[in-house]
């Protein structure tokens, strides 16, 4: 799913979709070395590992979102930074 895609699905649909910080589902992580990737273990209700775990076709989509920090900094300007 692109970012545009995403922004058009937040705006459409709000109240449907959840946020959770990943901060507030982080049981554990590692950090990755060489070939081997980093590690996050995150708490999730049952019905969304179910959801994952269950036919693709019928799934929902569940995204690591990333917004940097200097964008968080100035949610409240009306001032849009450039190359960002």
């Amino acid at each position: 799913m692109d970012a545009k895609k995403l922004m058009t699905l937040l705006e459409k649909y709000p109240n449907a979709v959840e946020i959770v910080p990943v901060e507030e589902a982080l049981l554990d992580s590692a950090r990755g070395s060489g070939d081997k990737p980093g590690i996050l273990k995150l708490a999730a209700p049952d019905a969304v590992i179910k959801n994952l775990k269950g036919d693709p076709d019928r799934r929902d989509a569940f995204l690591l979102v990333h917004i940097p920090r200097e964008i968080l900094r100035r949610e409240e300007s009306p001032i849009i930074l450039p190359g960002l």
